[in-house]
C-alpha cells in the first residue's frame, strides 16, 4: 500500500500506540504531522528515520481553538489532510460517586469532543477532494465496560458511536470513518498499572501475568506495529467497504 502524496494527522502521536501508527503511515510513505505531550523530538527523529516528511504541532486536544489550529496547521504544513486518526487520551480510574468532575469534563473533552472537532474541520476538503480516512483509535472499552473506569468506557463508546455517524454521512463518498478496538497495549501507561500491582512483591512478570489473564485469553500484549498496519490497511482500496466498523483487536478479550 502506497500513500505517497497523502497526509496523515496522528493525534496523540508522541509516544505509544499514536507513535506505532505515525510511523506504520510514514512507511507507506504518507506525510505526517505529530502531535502529543511526549518527547516530540525523539518522536519527529524516529519518522525522520524512516525518510518521511514530518512535521509537530503541540496543541492541547481539550481546546477547541487549539484543535482548529492543528487542522489549519496541517493543510498550511502539507496542502491537505487526508488520513485522520484520532488517538489522542487519558485515563483516571475512581468510582463514579468519588470521581473528580473536572477529571471527567477533561476526559470527556480529549478522548471523545477532540475527535468531534478534527472531523467537523478535517471532512470539508475530505469530501472535496472525494477521498479521505478517518480512524478513531477506541478500545475494547469501547465495545466493554469495567469498573472504575466510567469516564473512559463512557467516552470511548460514544467515539464508536460518532464513528458510525460519520460513516453513514459519508457512506456514498470517498471517505471512510472507522474506529480500531486495541486490548491491552504495553503503553506507559499500561506499564503504571503493572508497576503498581507488583509494588507489593515486586514479582514484575506475575503481575503483568495476572493483568493479561483478567481480560485478554491470548496473554501477550497487541503492539503498537500491529495497530499501525491495520491503519494502513484501513487507509487501502481494499478497506474501502469498510465504513463504520469497531474493528478489535484485542486478543480475544471481546470474544469472551
Amino acid at each position: 500500500m502506497s500513500l505517497h502524496g497523502k497526509t496523515a494527522l496522528v493525534t496523540g502521536s508522541t509516544s505509544g500506540i499514536g507513535l506505532g501508527i505515525a510511523l506504520a503511515l510514514a512507511e507507506a510513505g504518507a506525510n505526517l504531522m505529530l502531535n502529543g505531550f511526549g518527547d516530540s523530538e525523539a518522536a519527529l527523529a524516529a519518522v525522520r528515520a524512516l525518510g518521511g516528511n514530518v512535521a509537530y504541532h503541540p496543541a492541547d486536544m481539550s481546546k477547541p481553538t487549539e484543535v482548529e489550529a492543528l487542522i489549519h496547521a496541517t493543510e498550511a504544513e502539507f496542502g491537505s489532510l487526508d488520513i485522520l486518526v484520532n488517538n489522542a487520551g487519558i485515563q483516571h480510574v475512581a468510582a463514579v460517586e468519588e470521581f473528580p468532575v473536572e477529571r471527567w469534563d477533561t476526559i470527556i473533552a480529549i478522548n471523545l469532543s477532540s475527535a468531534f472537532h478534527t472531523m467537523r474541520l478535517a471532512l470539508p476538503g475530505m469530501r472535496a477532494r472525494n477521498w479521505g480516512r478517518i480512524i478513531n483509535i477506541a478500545s475494547a472499552h469501547g465495545l466493554a465496560a469495567s469498573a472504575g473506569k466510567s469516564a473512559y468506557v463512557a467516552a470511548k463508546h460514544g467515539l464508536i458511536g460518532l464513528t458510525k455517524s460519520v460513516a453513514l454521512e459519508t457512506a456514498t463518498t470517498g471517505v471512510t470513518c472507522n474506529a480500531i478496538c486495541p486490548g491491552w497495549v504495553l503503553t506507559p501507561l499500561v506499564q503504571q498499572q503493572i508497576d503498581a500491582r507488583a509494588a507489593a512483591d515486586g514479582d514484575i512478570a506475575r503481575a503483568r501475568h495476572e493483568l493479561l489473564a483478567e481480560k485478554q485469553p491470548s496473554l501477550d500484549f497487541v503492539t503498537p506495529r500491529q495497530l499501525g498496519e491495520l491503519a494502513v490497511f484501513l487507509c487501502s482500496d481494499a478497506a474501502v467497504q469498510v465504513r463504520g466498523a469497531a474493528w478489535n483487536m484485542d486478543g480475544g478479550w471481546l470474544a469472551q
